[in-house]
Formats: structure tokens, C-alpha cells, sequence
């Protein structure tokens, strides 16, 4: 069973952009979402994901991500209601090995600019960049199933 343990920020600034290692673009969309439960498709490059996430609380949710053939994914996006989320997402190392993925938000939700860290445990401590801003983790607002439904 799969574990994802993240904390979210807003990004204030320009300041990231120097320390990117590299991007891509995503699309992603919901195929089903209900309470804490998300059903995700998405596209990046030539490659996509089926991921199933359950929330236990803000900061750690059950995840299971599994590789699909780009076409299938393709057409899961077409089954799904409303424009999917398009993003540029670019990887910030930080220390002791873990990396920040700053995410770029595209159309209707463009100026948006969220960054995350993938923790390997709750208490695991990590260094704040000058260009992190106000702490989102808590805020299902932030969410990308709620973006969507928000804003896309």
C-alpha cells in the first residue's frame, strides 16, 4: 500500500525559477472524487498515470499510482467532465535529497503557483526557501481535485 506523506505551499516570487533542474508539462483530469477519495488521470510527455489517492487526513493519503498506455489515458481525459488541469511542473532539489515540485498553473488558473515536498515521514525536517510562502497543507481548497472543480 502506498503512502503519500506532502506538505503544500503557495510560492511568492520569481527566486525558484533559478534553481530549477528540469520540467514538463501535465494534464490531468478526475474521473471520480468524492469524500477524500480522488480517481486521477494524467499525462506528462509521452507517458501517463492512473492514481487512486484516500485521504486519512491533510497530510498523508493513501496513493496508488499505475503506469497506463498514453492512448488509454488519452480517453479516460476525454470521459471526464470539464476541462482538464494543465500545469508546468519543475523539479527544485532542497536538502537531503528531497525535491520540490514547483507547479505552474496554466489557463484558467494561470498565476497560480503551488509548491510541494514528499516527505518520507510527518516529523521529517526540511529547509524553507526564501521563495515559500504561506502553508497550504491544511487548505483542501488547494487540492487539485478542488482546483478543478473550483477554477477549471
Amino acid at each position: 500500500m502506498g503512502l503519500e506523506i506532502e506538505r503544500k505551499f503557495l510560492v511568492e516570487g520569481e527566486a525558484w525559477r533559478a534553481e530549477v533542474t528540469g520540467a514538463g508539462a501535465i494534464r490531468q483530469n478526475y474521473l471520480a472524487r468524492g469524500q477524500g477519495l480522488s480517481v486521477r488521470v494524467r499525462t506528462k510527455s509521452e507517458r501517463a498515470w492512473l492514481t487512486v489517492k484516500a485521504g486519512m487526513d491533510a497530510l498523508a493519503r493513501h496513493e496508488f499510482e499505475y503506469e497506463v498506455p498514453l492512448a488509454d489515458a488519452e480517453a479516460m481525459l476525454a470521459l471526464c467532465p470539464g476541462p482538464a488541469i494543465e500545469k508546468v511542473r519543475h523539479l527544485v532539489p532542497a536538502a537531503n535529497g528531497l525535491v520540490w515540485e514547483v507547479d505552474a498553473f496554466e489557463g484558467k488558473l494561470a498565476g497560480l503557483v503551488l509548491a510541494e515536498i514528499e516527505l518520507p515521514s510527518a516529523d521529517t525536517p526540511f529547509a524553507r526557501p526564501a521563495w515559500l510562502g504561506r502553508e497550504v497543507t491544511d487548505d483542501p481548497s488547494y487540492l487539485n481535485s478542488n482546483l478543478h472543480l473550483r477554477f477549471a
